[in-house]
């Protein structure tokens, strides 16, 4: 394939969303005990994490209260329907404090000027790709470098299609002459960035890819994995060929794909945040149409592969979400190349870290 600047809009047609698992007795009972108490009960929350100050769920939260959302915090809680409600309410309340909703392109635009983290093509499984590339690291370690984090998994996960709810994680940690600052971020903000994607996107990562990772990387690996959840870890692949698990025809040629793509932010930034932006607006747009209401499912509101209102004119055969009691499978179909934890532990563990010595610095 040719040269290749925009984002892939939709998955490849070689590509195809796990079935959906059937839930048990005990897990429906779960569910709708969790979806009642968030329709009927919960009316208002606080306006932010420090005020005593309550207002009512606006739309935009009474839309990402679905049925895959409930269904995702319940089985990051194991099932345990005070826990999850509680880290629902939580996470609503930490998406008011850190205003996710108020984040703008503008504000994280100087983030992203090298590339340092690129949307692009779907994996095997339809979930999108977030590629993230700590030697394109442009500025010094700052809050804003989280706000561009957050940002840019709101927009991956406005590309997912219907009947996926999870991304694929695809980091680069190969050096470039692009990146002016620390390749690595802090050990704080690492911790807080785990801290977040594991407490308010639980269940969101399906995949994490790592590839030319240096010594430093693993030292890095090695300090956040006591922070990293079983789940999670169980998710990453390590030095593993990316075609294994991205078609070719939507990976970057840097990592064994056809795709010869050119980061340019003038060009790929503005097309890309248009792109997630329609697929939101008909996001919400669905979901007005189908009531407004608490508890419907992503299947219905987001995008099909194969969807007549989407410019791009791929196919694939979409698998059916139409029953109301299936929960998305995150059946690992290449298990057997990822490192199970045993092996991890091992690798981490070779590593001697001593505490006298810097592990990385901000500075240019």
């Amino acid at each position: 394939m040719g040269h290749h600047v925009d984002p892939f809009e939709q998955p490849s047609p070689q590509a195809h969303a796990p079935a959906p698992k059937t839930l048990d007795t005990s897990q429906q009972e779960k569910y709708d005990e969790v979806l009642r108490y968030f329709q009927e009960e919960v009316k208002d929350i606080p306006v932010n994490s420090k005020s005593s100050e309550r207002s009512p769920l606006d739309e935009s939260e009474k839309a990402w209260l679905t049925k895959e959302c409930f269904l995702r915090y319940l089985r990051a809680t194991k099932w345990k329907v005070n826990d999850c409600k509680k880290r629902i309410e939580g996470t609503l309340v930490w998406r008011r404090t850190f205003g996710v909703s108020t984040l703008t392109e503008d504000i994280v635009a100087p983030e992203n000027e090298t590339g340092k983290e690129v949307i692009l093509g779907y994996d095997n499984d339809t979930r999108p790709c977030l590629y993230l590339k700590p030697g394109r690291q442009n500025t010094k370690a700052s809050h804003r470098q989280v706000q561009h984090l957050v940002f840019m998994l709101e927009r991956v996960i406005d590309f997912m299609p219907s009947g996926q709810d999870q991304l694929a994680l695809l980091i680069d940690f190969k050096p470039t002459k692009i990146g002016k600052h620390s390749k690595l971020p802090s050990i704080s903000t690492g911790r807080e960035v785990l801290n977040i994607l594991q407490d308010h996107y639980p269940e969101r990562l399906g995949k994490a890819l790592l590839t030319n990772i240096p010594l430093l990387g693993w030292t890095f690996l090695k300090i956040i994995h006591p922070f990293i959840d079983p789940l999670t870890r169980e998710k990453l692949v390590y030095q593993e060929p990316f075609p294994n698990y991205v078609p070719s025809e939507q990976l970057d040629a840097d990592f064994g794909g056809k795709i010869d793509f050119e980061y340019d932010h003038e060009k790929y930034w503005p097309v890309m945040v248009k792109i997630a932006e329609a697929k939101r607006n008909r996001y919400m747009e669905r979901w007005r149409a189908l009531g407004g209401t608490i508890g419907l499912s992503e299947a219905d509101l987001r995008d099909s592969a194969d969807s007549a209102d989407n410019k791009t004119k791929q196919t694939q055969s979409a698998s059916s979400t139409e029953n109301q009691k299936s929960e998305e499978s995150v059946a690992d179909a290449s298990e057997a190349a990822t490192l199970n934890n045993g092996e991890l532990e091992e690798k981490l563990s070779s590593l001697e870290i001593k505490n006298q010595e810097p592990l990385m610095t901000n500075s240019t």
